[in-house]
């Protein structure tokens, strides 16, 4: 018979390396330090993506997993590319990883804002 895995595994770490970030997590910094840097208000936001500022502020704090969609609103919203967002976020998670820049070689750093 097979063996029976449990469903929910903790994350381990080794002695020299953090646990990786989880997307979400990232994604929510993310979000939240380019809102805080253009001096938006969590609410004026949550209202251009057309979602609540308790749904968005879960996002920033990285509690919730937002769809596709969602994220798209929220980037729309912040006036961000969508493609610049991932790319961002991909950097961060690889920095953190310690794993070397961004993905093209692109230094992790704040989202670029659409022209």
């Amino acid at each position: 018979m097979a063996d029976i895995l449990p469903f929910h595994q903790k994350r381990t770490s080794t002695p020299d390396r953090e646990p990786e970030p989880l997307w979400r997590e990232v994604l929510g910094q993310s979000l939240r330090t380019t809102r805080e840097e253009q001096g938006g208000r969590l609410v004026d936001i949550a209202e251009r993506a057309g979602i609540s500022p308790q749904y968005l502020s879960e996002i920033e704090r990285g509690r919730k997993e937002p769809s596709s969609e969602m994220i798209a609103a929220v980037a729309g919203a912040l006036g961000v590319d969508l493609a610049d967002l991932l790319v961002g976020i991909a950097g961060d998670v690889r920095q953190r990883r310690g794993t070397g820049p961004a993905i093209g070689g692109r230094p992790a750093g704040p989202v670029l804002m659409a022209a």
